[in-house]
């Protein structure tokens, strides 16, 4: 074997027990963090069963094969659907996709400067990332910027959304002016009549701030936008319900469900939190709202006088989180939850703190514009 050859071989060697042990870390430390979730018997509703087929990861170095340990999740979200683990060092769709319009936008909100893009790609991609230098990928990155400048400003005369989903969703990559650090991307989303989600509006603003998302909605009406949806969908924090009532005041409101059990579980000690959860399940998979209510007395009767805090804090959105009961059952998954928004950005939204490289703004929305097109099928 030639030296050069070697010394591929113990690179190649050296980056599959690399990644290997990253990600049986990253089971290990999912599993622990959800240790004291258990069923009605006292059983871990999260462990680890044995590992999924042996995957070949395509690399700059050549192929790598990976087992992944697999993880038995028996935990349901705020729809209903049973939660799957998903390994945040090697999505699944990474392993697929070819389209740079999916992994260049992911890897620049992930924290990665455009000088280490080729390096990156490479590891990604391996010969498919060929003559991508970084002066290539500035010059991608300037006529998708283009392409979000002529979306942010298209008619929507004739469109029309039924409900829409608003969030303010903050990203791995530090944005450069150290004084805005609170700013966020301000994401809504819209159903039409026909059920199609779309993309409907982006802007860089505060999540708390009613003047950003009065901006962002003034914004969207004056693109030609027919009505005003019948129901918005959002956490309680958001500034997005004060603009709401001055822009669309005929929309009814409901509050997003996995953000409102968050909130409550909060405020409650961690030995109760699962049988704290496993009730306010029962409230928003209620098969009737009269269900529903009778569920929810039931949460606040149980647990007001020992966790005031967490009693009131359901209690007072009471109105905002049963408003879905009043829409057709074959959309109430849809809309108790910002699930349209989380899904999309659930890889690259931040977890963690910022890492430390330096992006622009409009860098930044225009990555997030490519990664929920490319979410749509664009």
């Amino acid at each position: 074997m030639a030296p050069k050859d070697v010394l591929t071989e113990v690179l190649r060697e050296g980056a599959q027990q690399m990644l290997a042990t990253a990600i049986q870390q990253e089971v290990a430390e999912y599993i622990e963090a959800h240790a004291g979730e258990r069923d009605g018997s006292g059983h871990r509703l999260v462990v680890r069963n044995g590992h999924l087929p042996q995957r070949t990861i395509h690399t700059g170095i050549g192929s790598i094969h990976v087992r992944q340990p697999r993880v038995n999740d028996k935990r349901v979200d705020a729809d209903g659907t049973r939660i799957r683990f998903t390994s945040k060092i090697l999505p699944r769709y990474l392993r697929r996709t070819r389209s740079l319009d999916e992994l260049i936008p992911w890897l620049y909100l992930k924290g990665i400067s455009t000088g280490d893009f080729t390096e990156a790609l490479q590891a990604l991609l391996g010969p498919d990332a060929g003559g991508l230098s970084a002066t290539n990928i500035v010059r991608l990155k300037a006529s998708w910027q283009q392409e979000w400048k002529d979306w942010d400003k298209r008619s929507l005369a004739g469109k029309q959304y039924v409900y829409v989903w608003a969030d303010g969703v903050y990203f791995n990559v530090r944005l450069e002016d150290e004084g805005n650090q609170g700013q966020c991307i301000l994401v809504l989303m819209g159903a039409t009549p026909e059920g199609k989600k779309e993309l409907v509006a982006l802007a860089e603003g505060y999540r708390e701030s009613e003047q950003s998302w009065k901006e962002l909605l003034l914004g969207v009406k004056a693109q030609g936008l027919e009505g005003a949806p019948k129901l918005a969908v959002g956490d309680g924090a958001l500034g997005f319900w004060a603009a709401l009532r001055k822009v669309w005041p005929a929309t009814r409101e409901q509050r997003c469900w996995v953000h409102k059990t968050a909130n409550v579980l909060n405020k409650m000690p961690k030995h109760v939190q699962p049988k704290a959860k496993g009730m306010l399940h029962d409230i928003r998979m209620a098969e009737t709202k009269a269900d529903a209510e009778v569920a929810f007395d039931l949460f606040v009767e149980t647990f007001e006088a020992k966790y005031p805090k967490a009693a009131a804090c359901l209690a007072r959105d009471r109105e905002k989180l049963l408003v879905f009961y009043d829409f057709p059952a074959e959309h109430w998954r849809h809309i108790r939850t910002t699930n349209p928004i989380e899904s999309t950005f659930a890889t690259v939204r931040l977890r963690t703190d910022k890492t430390k490289g330096c992006g622009s703004r409009m860098a930044c929305l225009t990555m997030v514009f490519k990664l929920a097109r490319s979410a749509e099928g664009h």
